[in-house]
């Protein structure tokens, strides 16, 4: 026998007729699924950063048993003249090598409001671009001596307004004064939070002649393989070579215990907000006994009651977690957060969206299930007088 189902515009109704009640239960699932999609946001962002930052076709060439901290490495200058002279399957731009001779380093800064700060610098020469191609300016021009380039999002790995390192503003560092010639942008990556300045003058600034890393374009996997050779028969130059794209899946490995400890928190937020609407959905139900008691009498069966019960709950967390995305599309997505490596930006992609969204149905479907269980299980006389 077919069971008897509950039309479905009688939850609607339901839920009009105590409008004050599903209006708190909604803020409060509007509530659980903001912080869903801020925390899974948070988690999204950081794997953007790694997964834009990496590009299939360039190698790095640095110390060995350096680990992921390129900025501890050193390798001697001529370390990119070498591999422009002894490795076959670079490839090259209008003629030119795509190499890139860089030296990255964390310093203190004094900031335009007198201010200390940490920050990311990295020199580099012209040929950076032919590397780093997802890096553009996208205000001002290339660098002059005495000057530098900033991130879209180094302002915020230094915790200052934007409008204090604009285009035109000048930084302190290593003992001199910098000009700020431009802005740099790399779609989201680790580059977007650094200080970019020409090689010789950091150089000069920082007193060394070495470099922490050679960014090199390969062609095809036979250029990786040449590269790779090259470095182990150096043994006098102790380096070593590594894709990029395998260099920032090793820190993307270094950073899973933030990610476990995000899909934790996501799962102790459902939870909580499981419990919120269980206790929420429970005075409604129990409000609604002699109710619930007439619809068995009139002929529904008790599945068709908690399944309809179910739906209003539904309804409810469906309704928060919309609430909840206008919300964070509106005031969280791209909010740029501080980090170890630098900065990125909250991401509320598809992802995101989809856990919301489906964390307030469960937290909505779940919170009514157990009341409607328990109001369903008195007898049906007792029900019809209860006040």
């Amino acid at each position: 026998m077919r069971m008897r189902m509950l039309p479905f515009e009688y939850g609607i109704r339901n839920l009009l007729r105590r409008p004050v009640r599903s209006l708190l239960t909604t803020l409060a699932l509007t509530l659980v699924t903001t912080l869903i999609y801020c925390t899974i946001g948070f988690l999204q962002g950081l794997t953007k950063m790694l997964e834009v930052s990496a590009n299939p076709d360039t190698a790095i060439v640095f110390s060995i048993n350096m680990g992921d901290n390129l900025e501890y490495s050193s390798i001697p200058m001529s370390t990119s003249g070498l591999i422009q002279g002894s490795v076959e399957g670079v490839s090259k731009t209008h003629g030119v090598a795509d190499i890139s001779p860089e030296l990255f380093l964390g310093t203190q800064m004094t900031l335009p409001d007198g201010s200390d700060a940490f920050g990311l610098l990295r020199g580099v020469t012209q040929e950076v671009f032919q590397v780093r191609r997802s890096v553009q300016i996208v205000q001002g021009d290339w660098i002059q001596p005495g000057e530098i380039l900033i991130g879209r999002l180094a302002a915020v790995k230094l915790g200052i307004d934007p409008e204090q390192i604009s285009v035109g503003s000048q930084l302190e560092f290593e003992g001199q004064v910098w000009r700020i010639a431009g802005v740099l942008e790399s779609g989201g990556g680790v580059f977007d939070s650094e200080i970019w300045c020409r090689l010789t003058d950091l150089q000069q600034a920082t007193r060394r002649d070495d470099l922490s890393l050679v960014a090199v374009s390969c062609t095809g996997k036979s250029g990786f393989a040449a590269l790779n050779l090259f470095c182990k028969r150096r043994y006098d130059l102790e380096i070593q070579s590594m894709a990029e794209v395998e260099y920032f899946e090793t820190l993307n490995k270094d950073y899973g215990p933030i990610r476990k400890l995000g899909w934790l928190m996501v799962s102790l937020i459902t939870i909580s907000g499981l419990f919120a609407g269980i206790n929420t959905m429970y005075g409604a139900v129990v409000g609604r006994t002699r109710e619930l008691a007439m619809l068995q009498t009139i002929g529904f069966g008790r599945k068709s009651i908690v399944f309809s019960l179910m739906q209003e709950g539904t309804l409810l967390g469906m309704a928060g977690a919309v609430l909840g995305f206008l919300f964070c599309r509106q005031f969280v997505h791209g909010v740029s957060i501080k980090f170890t490596m630098g900065a990125f930006g909250l991401q509320l992609d598809a992802w995101t969206v989809a856990t919301g969204c489906l964390s307030g149905m469960i937290v909505g479907a779940v919170g009514a299930l157990a009341p409607a269980v328990q109001a369903l299980r008195k007898e049906i006389t007792l029900g019809l007088k209860q006040d």
